[in-house]
């Protein structure tokens, strides 16, 4: 079956591959809408170092996608079933103490392997999660809420049992939706987001206090925490984190940075801080993420920080949709109609 992969060539420029594709094992998917990640971003616009860029492209990009199922050779799927499609690629070695996503041999689609800019894509069934009556605009997101989902489940199973207090620092989309996610687990705890944009912290509504980084309370303390930030702000945010956290408490670290930043150790070490890494999901989280989906108050709040940008029709559109992400403070979605 030859398909159409829309690869980025080199910063700033999409071409057209065609491939002949083998199907008869897997579940054949339309995607039919998609959402962008910083990491698609970064791609995009060159913003990784040059060795990695070399190593990584030409390669289709995007691994947030809703779909429909075209066939099924595996039986496990109806034709036009809406489903969400999981971008890991598990590794051979099949190790049960360790998550998928962290897995020796496991890969990433559109970190080295195309992603789902393609006219259909074909995988194994356990890599296809079904999405009911979930609208599609919010199930494009699935794969971002399932990351969050696996940094609170990490938290909630390697954490000690005093939890009524959790501080998430970062006012992005991730802090946004991993707030969203707390709220959920632990509706009886309370939350407390520290960030530096005005605007971006208003929409945390359904938080129990909002902070300006360099405004927190001298005696502001959260029993655990979660770093959203990335970039130059996880330095900062890291180091509040120990700042202000309990003793024994744990600290989630999620946000990207693509350069060393120093920690204070000294006073990790004096109260007994765990700092867990998260990354990426498996299915179990893609599950969970698809029950919070379904959820009308989830979906409300999640729709705050949801831009639905025009359809995808040409390769033209597809660079629209990048530079209208750059101005988006949130998560930017689309139809893929190419």
């Amino acid at each position: 079956m030859i398909n159409y992969i829309y690869q980025l060539v080199r910063p700033g420029y999409v071409s057209v591959k065609y491939e002949d594709v083998k199907i008869e094992n897997d579940v054949v998917i339309r995607p039919t809408y998609m959402a962008i990640c910083q990491a698609d971003q970064r791609y995009y616009r060159g913003l990784r170092d040059i060795s990695k860029l070399k190593s990584k492209l030409p390669m289709a990009l995007i691994h947030e996608s809703a779909g429909e199922v075209v066939c099924d050779f595996t039986n496990s799927f109806s034709y036009g079933e809406k489903v969400v499609m999981i971008p890991n690629v598990k590794s051979k070695i099949n190790d049960k103490e360790i998550y998928e996503n962290y897995q020796k041999g496991s890969s990433f689609l559109s970190s080295g392997k195309d992603g789902f800019m393609r006219e259909f894509v074909n995988l194994a069934p356990d890599r296809v999660v079904p999405i009911n009556n979930i609208p599609e605009q919010f199930a494009a997101i699935s794969e971002f809420i399932s990351v969050g989902v696996h940094g609170v489940r990490r938290l909630k199973n390697f954490s000690h049992g005093n939890k009524k207090s959790f501080g998430v620092w970062g006012d992005g989309s991730l802090a946004y939706v991993v707030s969203c996610i707390i709220k959920q687990i632990f509706p009886e705890s309370k939350l407390y987001v520290i960030g530096r944009d005005n605007f971006k912290l208003s929409q945390f509504l359904f938080a129990d206090g909002t902070y300006f980084s360099e405004n927190i309370p001298e005696d502001f303390n959260v029993d655990h925490a979660f770093e959203c930030a990335g970039g130059e702000g996880s330095y900062y945010a890291i180091n509040d984190i120990i700042k202000y956290i309990n003793p024994q408490g744990t600290a989630v670290l999620m946000g990207v940075s693509e350069h060393k930043i120093a920690i204070n150790t000294r006073d990790v070490l004096e109260k007994g801080i765990t700092l867990i890494g998260s990354s990426r999901s498996g299915r179990e989280d893609f599950e969970k993420a698809a029950e919070f989906l379904g959820k009308s108050e989830f979906q409300k709040r999640i729709s705050r920080i949801i831009y639905e940008d025009s359809p995808v029709k040409t390769i033209g559109d597809i660079h629209r949709v990048f530079e209208t992400d750059l101005k988006n403070p949130f998560k930017t979605v689309f139809k893929w109609d190419l």
